[in-house]
């Protein structure tokens, strides 16, 4: 393994979660606003990013509760289904992927 990749995985493992959360929201924000403007189909990638906002948000403000999130993310997968228009698929997915950035992420700061 290269230098430079261990010193990027040594920083990520001192990353706390809510500067993880707070670069990923400001990630998620970009994409939003962008695919927003862009309209058209882009307005499902918009509706993938702007589910995720609310949560990285809450846990850069360091609110996260990681048996709440467990919770929520068990629900969003067995919800999560092919009978769902494409709008409700990418806010679910959306959720289903944030939730589990964050639960992750947390169990790897333990």
């Amino acid at each position: 393994m290269k230098l430079i990749n261990l010193l990027f995985e040594s920083k990520k493992k001192h990353e706390t979660l809510e500067t993880f959360a707070g670069t990923r929201e400001t990630g998620a924000k970009k994409i939003a606003d962008s695919s927003h403007e862009k309209g058209g189909l882009s307005l499902l990638t918009w509706q993938h990013f702007k589910v995720k906002l609310p949560y990285y948000k809450k846990a850069s403000n360091g609110k996260f509760d990681v048996s709440d999130a467990q919770k929520e993310f068990d629900s969003t997968f067995k919800k999560i289904s092919t009978k769902m228009s494409q709008t409700e698929f990418q806010r679910e997915v959306g959720r289903l992927e944030v939730l589990g950035e964050l639960i992750i992420r947390y169990q790897q700061g333990k």
